[in-house]
C-alpha cells in the first residue's frame, strides 16, 4: 500500500513496504530540443520539491549534436556536415564536452536532492557514486562494466559510457549515455573531436578507445532489456523501488512554454557563441580536466577586456561559475597582474569547482591570448593572431630563431620527397618557398616526416645549442602534443597550417606514423612576418 511522506527537506516521497520508491520515467525518442527542454523542466521541479527522486530514460528522434554547456557550437561541431545530414544540434544543461547521439543509444537521468543523505557532498565522490550505478546495471546486461574515474564508464579500458551532472537550488541533474549500437565513423564526421583527450587517455584512435553493447555482445540487446538492467543498477545501488509515472500533465505544459527557447538559434547557437574574430585575440591550453579556450575582444590601446568567452569540455559547478568569473573580468585591465587578482579573489570567494582544472589554469589561458596583444602593434591582425601558438615563451621573446620546422603533409602527395627528408624546393609547393624563406633570414629548414622525428630532432636541437625555433602545424596537433613540446624545453612560436588537416579527415592515426596522403598548404605571408618579428 501506498502512502505519502513529508521528509525532512520538505519534499513528497513515497514508501512501499519501507522501501523508498522512485519516480521511473520513460519519455521516449523525442528530438534534441524536447529532451533538453525536459531536462530543464524536471531540474526546476526537483528544486521547488515538486517531484520525488526520479530515474529518466531519454532517446533521440534523428541523430543529434549536443555541445556541452560552455562550449562553442562553431568550435566544435562540423556544421556543413551535420546540415546535410540531417543532424541536430543543440546545447546541453550540463558542462562537459560534445557529444553524438544515434537514435539507438540510450540516455539515463537521476534527478535528486543535494541534501539526500546517499550523494556524497564532493563532485569526485557524486560522479563515483552515479558511476558505479550505471556500471551495475550495465552488469547485469552480462558485461564487465567499471566507473573509471573521473566520469567514464568503461569495458576493459574502452569508454561505453559517460557522465555529467548540473545543480539548481539544491536538486542535482546527473545523467549518463549508454552507447548501444555506436556509428564511431558518423560521430567522427559530425564532430570536431577534441584531440587532446586522445593522449590522455593513451589511445591512437577515437575507435580504439569507445565500445558498445552490440560489439561486447555481439548483438543489439533489446531496448526495454538495457532500461531493466540500468533500472535494477540504480535500484541496488541506492537501496529503492520504482514506479512508473509519465509526464504530468504540468509537465506537459512546462515542456511546450519551453520548447520554442530550446529550438531557437539563440539558445543553441549565440549564447555560448564565437566573439567576431577579427576583433578577438585567443589561446588553447590543456589542463587535466580538459581543454579551454579564451576568447577575448578587447580594446587594445585602452588594455581593457570588453568581452570574454571561456568555453572548452570541462564541468563546472556551479554551472553559473564561469559566467560569473566572465562578468568579473568583463571591462577590467587586461594586464597579467589584474588577471591573476581578479581569478584568484573569485576561487577565494565563491570557491567554485571545476574539475581538474585550477586556478592556474584559467590564468595561465587568459594572460596566453593577452600576450596576443603584443603582436597587435608589430603589424599583426587579430585574425593572424589567431593562428600562432607559443611554446614556453612569450612571442616577444623569442628572437633570432635558428631553425624552420616544416611538415611533410604541405609537400605534393605525388612528390618524391613526400616521405623523405628535404626539398628539392621545385615551386609546385609551399615546402620550397618556405624554405628559401628561412634561408634568407640565416636559418635553417627542416622537414618532419613523422611525431618520432619531430621529437627527436627538437631533443638534438636543444642538445647541439639552440635556443628557439619557428614550426608549422595544425591546432588541433599543437593542442594534442604541447605537452611534449613543453617536456622537451625548446621555446618557439607555431603557425598553423591551410587546408583540410588529418584531424579534418579523421587520419591522426596515419599521420602520426608519416602516412597522410592528403596536401595541406603553409600559410606564407604569415610564415614570412613571423621571420621579420623575431629577427627585427
Amino acid at each position: 500500500m501506498f502512502h505519502f511522506q513529508i521528509e525532512d527537506r520538505g519534499e513528497i516521497g513515497y514508501k512501499i513496504n519501507s522501501m523508498e520508491t522512485w519516480r521511473l520515467l520513460d519519455t521516449g525518442a523525442r528530438s534534441g530540443a524536447e529532451n533538453m527542454a525536459l531536462d530543464e523542466t524536471l531540474l526546476e521541479r526537483k528544486a521547488s520539491g515538486k517531484i520525488t527522486p526520479t530515474l529518466r530514460f531519454l532517446q533521440f528522434s534523428n541523430p543529434t549534436v549536443l555541445v556541452g554547456h560552455h562550449q562553442s557550437v562553431e568550435e566544435e561541431v562540423r556544421l556543413d556536415y551535420c546540415r546535410s545530414h540531417g543532424i541536430e544540434i543543440n546545447r546541453r544543461l550540463t558542462g562537459g564536452g560534445a557529444l553524438y547521439w544515434g537514435e539507438k543509444e540510450l540516455g539515463w537521468e537521476i534527478y535528486i536532492s543535494k541534501k539526500d543523505p546517499r550523494i556524497p557532498s564532493g563532485i569526485e565522490g557524486l560522479y563515483r557514486r552515479m558511476g558505479e550505478a550505471a556500471a551495475l546495471g550495465l552488469r547485469h546486461l552480462g558485461v564487465r562494466a567499471f566507473f573509471r574515474p573521473r566520469n567514464d564508464i568503461e569495458i576493459q579500458g574502452r569508454k561505453i559510457s559517460g557522465t555529467g551532472g548540473t545543480e539548481l537550488s539544491g536538486a542535482i541533474l546527473f545523467q549518463g549515455t549508454v552507447l548501444i549500437d555506436f556509428d564511431v565513423d558518423e560521430m567522427l564526421r559530425s564532430l570536431r573531436i577534441p584531440t587532446e583527450k586522445l593522449r590522455e587517455k593513451e589511445i591512437e584512435s577515437v575507435k580504439e578507445r569507445v565500445t558498445c553493447l552490440k560489439w561486447e555482445l555481439g548483438r543489439n540487446p533489446p531496448i526495454q532489456t538495457v532500461k531493466a538492467s540500468l533500472k535494477k543498477g540504480f535500484g541496488e545501488a541506492f537501496g529503492v523501488k520504482f514506479e512508473d509515472r509519465p509526464l504530468t500533465t504540468e509537465e506537459e505544459n512546462a515542456l511546450k512554454t519551453k520548447l520554442p527557447y530550446f529550438s531557437s538559434q539563440e539558445y543553441i547557437f549565440k549564447t555560448r557563441g564565437s566573439l567576431p574574430r577579427r576583433k578577438t585575440v585567443n589561446s588553447l591550453i590543456r589542463a587535466p580536466g580538459g581543454l579551454i579556450r579564451i576568447s577575448i575582444a578587447l580594446d587594445s590601446k585602452a588594455r581593457v577586456i570588453n568581452q570574454i568567452l571561456i568555453t572548452g569540455d570541462f564541468f563546472a559547478y556551479p554551472k553559473r561559475a564561469i559566467f560569473d568569473l566572465e562578468s568579473l573580468l568583463k571591462n577590467s585591465k587586461a594586464t597579467p597582474s589584474n588577471i591573476e587578482d581578479i581569478v584568484r579573489s573569485f576561487f577565494s570567494n565563491e570557491k567554485p569547482k571545476i574539475l581538474g582544472i585550477s586556478e592556474n589554469h584559467l590564468v595561465q589561458a587568459i594572460v596566453e591570448a593577452l600576450q596576443k596583444m603584443d603582436l597587435l602593434p608589430e603589424g599583426f591582425s587579430e585574425e593572424e593572431t589567431h593562428h600562432l601558438f607559443p611554446v614556453l615563451k612569450p612571442f616577444k621573446e623569442v628572437k633570432n630563431p635558428e631553425v624552420l620546422l616544416l611538415p611533410y603533409c604541405a609537400k605534393e602527395v605525388e612528390c618524391s620527397y613526400r616521405n623523405l627528408q628535404g626539398c628539392e624546393e621545385c615551386g609546385r609547393c609551399t615546402v620550397g618557398d618556405a624554405a628559401q624563406m628561412a634561408r634568407s633570414f640565416g636559418m635553417n629548414p627542416v622537414t618532419i616526416q613523422n611525431y618520432e622525428e619531430l621529437e627527436s630532432t627538437l631533443l638534438s636541437l636543444k642538445h647541439s645549442g639552440v635556443k628557439e625555433f619557428i614550426g608549422s602545424c595544425c591546432e588541433p596537433f599543437y593542442g594534442k602534443h604541447r605537452p611534449d613540446f613543453e617536456r622537451i624545453g625548446l621555446p618557439g612560436i607555431l603557425i598553423d597550417v591551410e587546408r583540410s588537416t588529418c584531424y579534418d579527415l579523421g587520419q591522426e592515426k596515419e599521420a602520426f606514423k608519416g602516412h597522410f596522403e592528403n596536401q595541406t598548404h603553409l600559410n606564407l605571408p604569415l610564415i614570412k612576418r613571423v621571420l621579420e618579428y623575431s629577427h627585427g
